[in-house]
């Protein structure tokens, strides 16, 4: 069986919060700047406006906008120095200029494909799920795996098929035993927490999984389907023959209660035949009228 690896015991970035500062002060500082610089190299010195102008524009390009439901990723020297996650205009090093990458922490989903695979029981069947999650640790999102968005399709459909594997799609003779197609919550609970164990990882919290597609394969789904068929008619049969017997026993103690008529033991076998017949059949019997004597002979 694999053992998947958790967070913890997988070597990797941590997010951390990077240092910023609300950037409007230091918007209006900057402009600020600009302003007297410009006057200076007008009306004043020339050099010292150029001067000014020019140690106003160093510090402009650590200012940033962060979206909602955004993170800002800094890398100053190939090193990582933090997430800004604060909605706004902010202020942090300008040498992150270089490097700065957003990640979208908004809620996603995506369904998987229709994977052909076969099930416990060797049966081939068409699986496919739904899968909603969100990005809840940028560093690792980003520096320990590759295209995490690509990570994610890849281990929801590893997933989804190693799940189809460990239970049969149907059963026809344990009714105690857990399926694909009979025990939803159950599947979809065991598809949450393995695949949850795939992608932490990777910074990824898997909000929901849930299957939209399971069916037979196309080579044995009408076999299949005849199958179900029998057993749901056996199983219908069974019940009726249970109602049926209840009934012929009420009936035979009525009529020996309130002494409607006597019969002996082979009338009662004549009279539990007939009602057996009439309340299992499958066609509504044809009443015949008797209109001679009870017992002919």
């Amino acid at each position: 069986m694999t053992e998947h690896v958790t967070a913890d015991q997988m070597p990797g970035t941590q997010e951390r919060p990077a240092w910023a500062v609300t950037g409007v002060p230091v918007l209006a500082g900057l402009v600020a700047a600009y302003i007297l610089g410009v006057a200076l190299l007008v009306f004043v010195n020339e050099a010292v406006g150029i001067a000014l102008l020019v140690l106003a524009a160093l510090p402009a390009p650590g200012l940033l906008v962060v979206q909602p439901n955004e993170a800002k990723v800094l890398i100053v020297f190939g090193r990582y120095t933090g997430t800004v996650r604060r909605p706004g205009l902010s202020f942090t090093n300008p040498l992150a200029v270089f490097w700065r990458k957003t990640v979208s922490v908004r809620v996603r989903n995506f369904q998987t494909e229709r994977s052909k695979v076969n099930d416990a029981s060797g049966s081939p069947i068409i699986i496919a799920a739904v899968v909603v999650w969100k990005v809840v640790d940028t560093a690792r999102a980003l520096f320990d795996v590759d295209r995490f968005e690509d990570f994610v399709v890849l281990q929801s459909e590893t997933a989804v098929r190693h799940l189809a594997t460990q239970y049969p799609y149907d059963t026809f003779d344990d009714e105690a035993a857990v399926t694909l197609r009979g025990n939803s919550d159950e599947i979809n609970r065991t598809l949450h927490t393995e695949l949850q164990a795939r992608l932490e990882g990777a910074g990824i919290e898997v909000l929901e999984t849930r299957l939209t597609h399971l069916a037979y394969a196309p080579e044995i789904a009408e076999a299949m389907l005849r199958r179900q068929q029998a057993a749901a008619i056996v199983a219908a049969r069974r019940t009726i023959v249970e109602g049926a017997v209840g009934l012929v026993d009420m009936a035979l103690e009525r009529i020996s209660a309130q002494e409607i008529v006597e019969l002996d033991e082979e009338r009662k076998a004549a009279m539990v035949s007939n009602l057996m017949v009439v309340l299992t059949g499958d066609r509504a019997p044809t009443p015949v009228i008797n209109a001679g004597t009870l017992y002919s002979g």
